[in-house]
This record gives C-alpha cells, sequence and structure tokens, in this order.
C-alpha cells in the first residue's frame, strides 16, 4: 500500500468526519481516478509527434496511453474523422496515489515562479482540473531526449459532493492551495 492512502486512511479520514460531520466512513470523499490528457493538433501533419507524445506520457504515468482520435471532420484545420489527435491516460489504485505524491512533492515545485495552484479551478462535484505547459517537469523525463515540450493536462476526479468537500480533501493530500 503506498503512503498517501496509509495516511489518507489514519490521518485524513478523522479529520474530514471531524470538519464536515459524515455518520459513516464510506461517506468520506476520496480519490477516484486521475486523467492524464495531452492534446496534439500538429499530430495531424507529423505523426511522430504522437509516438514521441505516447512514449513520454507513458514514463510518467507508468502505464501505456490510449489515442483519442477526431470525432468530427472540421475542414478549417484540416482534420478529418478518425484522426489521431491526443492521447490520454487513467489511473486508478496504486499508480494514482503514487503519481499524486509526484505531482504534488516533485513537479508542481519545479514549475518557474510556483506559488501554489489556483482553487477555483473545481467543476462543481468536486474534481480538480489542472493544466501543465511544460511536461518536462517530471523527473521521469530526460531533457535532452525529448523532441519538444507538450501541454499536460491533469483531471483529479474525487467522489465529494461539492467543491468544498473536494478541496478540503486535495488540501489535506498536500496539494498546495494558493486561495
Amino acid at each position: 500500500m503506498s503512503n498517501l492512502k496509509t495516511f489518507y486512511r489514519q490521518q485524513i479520514v478523522p479529520e474530514l468526519i471531524g470538519k464536515f460531520g459524515y455518520k459513516n466512513v464510506m461517506q468520506v470523499p476520496k480519490l477516484s481516478k486521475i486523467v492524464l490528457n495531452m492534446g496534439l493538433g500538429e499530430a495531424i501533419q507529423n505523426i511522430k509527434v504522437l509516438d514521441s507524445a505516447m512514449e513520454e506520457l507513458a514514463l510518467i504515468a507508468g502505464q501505456k496511453p490510449v489515442v483519442r482520435r477526431a470525432r468530427k471532420s472540421i475542414a478549417s484545420f484540416k482534420l478529418r474523422a478518425g484522426m489521431p489527435i491526443g492521447c490520454t491516460v487513467t489511473l486508478r489504485g496504486d499508480r494514482m496515489y503514487d503519481l499524486f505524491t509526484r505531482l504534488v512533492n516533485i513537479a508542481l515545485p519545479r514549475l518557474r515562479d510556483f506559488r501554489g495552484v489556483s482553487g477555483k479551478a473545481f467543476d462543481g462535484r468536486g474534481n480538480y482540473s489542472l493544466g501543465i505547459r511544460e511536461h518536462i517537469i517530471f523527473p521521469e523525463i530526460e531533457y535532452d531526449k525529448i523532441d519538444r515540450i507538450q501541454g499536460l493536462n491533469i483531471t483529479v476526479v474525487t467522489d465529494a459532493e461539492t467543491d468544498e468537500e473536494g478541496k478540503e480533501l486535495l488540501r489535506l493530500m498536500g496539494m498546495p492551495f494558493t486561495n
């Protein structure tokens, strides 16, 4: 069992029960999954961009990404339905907790002028989305071997009922919020 999962069960659950007054341990919010997504618009012209992005996302996540394809054709972007335009990974269980730990403790502090992440990026149901402009903040990526710097979207899905509960859960797990 990962350290964060043990910390969640021993420290965070009792604190959340005390703050929100849950009557049952099963009501306490927890992480459901973490989704990593790379949108690659330039994969339309150069398919090698997609291959390198998939390798790098696999290094970050520890699991093979899935190719995302266009659903509709858009003539102005020279895009046809079924063309590969991105890749995504969904993490659950121990890999999810390991990635969250690396994100909070190693990757986010490596950002330039980092003062914390915005506390306003919740979706109304306790899920948090975060956009990263440079995927090279993860230590698994070797800076010399990458072709180009990619952006990365990270969505932390919780089973919290409200944004307040989700924010408190992530704050207790170590997410550095600015407000």
